[in-house]
């Protein structure tokens, strides 16, 4: 389980992290609070809670820029760095190059986009959201990226069409009693773990809860129980 501390300073996200570290297997450092505590903040939450960071920076640039980007992002100590898959080969290919033993994660389609919300967003109408993962799932990992993040309504598609080791990370995670918030394409932690996912993202449903640690507890179990079935 990857769990997010979105929160906008340094002292929450410590709290955060030494409430959960023991419930918890990732911690996500996404943009609020990166741009809010600035760098420092990777180091910070690898030190407290003595766990794996995924920095979601959902990089997306020219292939030198991303590049320079992952370079500093491994000099952090971040061990999954997101970059945005919708811009081809080259970019996915420089991060790359540059992550080392850094997992780079492409993002194939937000889990707040639906299929309504394609000719917005400049997306041909041909695709669906399965079809439209599957070809950047496809993309991320020619490019040599160690997986991708998708929403668990795909996953398993990207799991039968790719090879076993490939890396599948699901954000937009909720249990059936938790509200939507602005969320498309979400799933309970059961479904995505069934589906071929390799890790969830849990933020909002943790974070405010009034019990964050039995909240976590829960969706382990549920990961769990999948995990077993998924066995068989």
């Amino acid at each position: 389980m990857i769990s997010a501390p979105d929160v906008p300073d340094l002292e929450g996200a410590r709290k955060y992290v030494g409430l959960l570290k023991d419930h918890v297997g990732v911690f996500k450092v996404g943009l609020e609070l990166f741009v809010a505590c600035g760098p420092e903040v990777v180091r910070t939450v690898r030190e407290k809670g003595g766990k794996g960071v995924f920095l979601d920076l959902k990089f997306h640039d020219i292939p030198e820029t991303v590049k320079g980007a992952v370079r500093s992002a491994v000099a952090l100590g971040a061990d999954f760095m997101t970059v945005h898959a919708s811009d081809g080969s080259s970019m996915l290919r420089a991060a790359s190059e540059a992550a080392g033993n850094t997992k780079v994660l492409g993002v194939t389609v937000l889990t707040s986009l639906s299929r309504e919300s394609f000719p917005d967003a400049g997306i041909d109408k041909k695709f669906t959201p399965e079809s439209l993962v599957l070809h950047r799932a496809g993309v991320a990992k020619a490019a040599g990226c160690a997986g991708v993040v998708c929403s668990g309504l795909e996953a398993k598609a990207v799991r039968s069409a790719l090879c076993p080791d490939f890396l599948i990370v699901t954000p937009g995670v909720r249990m059936a009693e938790d509200a939507r918030g602005d969320q498309k394409r979400i799933v309970t932690p059961f479904e995505a773990v069934s589906n071929g996912a390799d890790y969830i993202v849990v933020g909002r449903p943790i974070r405010d809860s009034k019990d964050p640690a039995g909240a976590a507890e829960k969706i382990a179990s549920e990961i769990e129980r999948a995990t077993r079935d998924r066995a068989r």
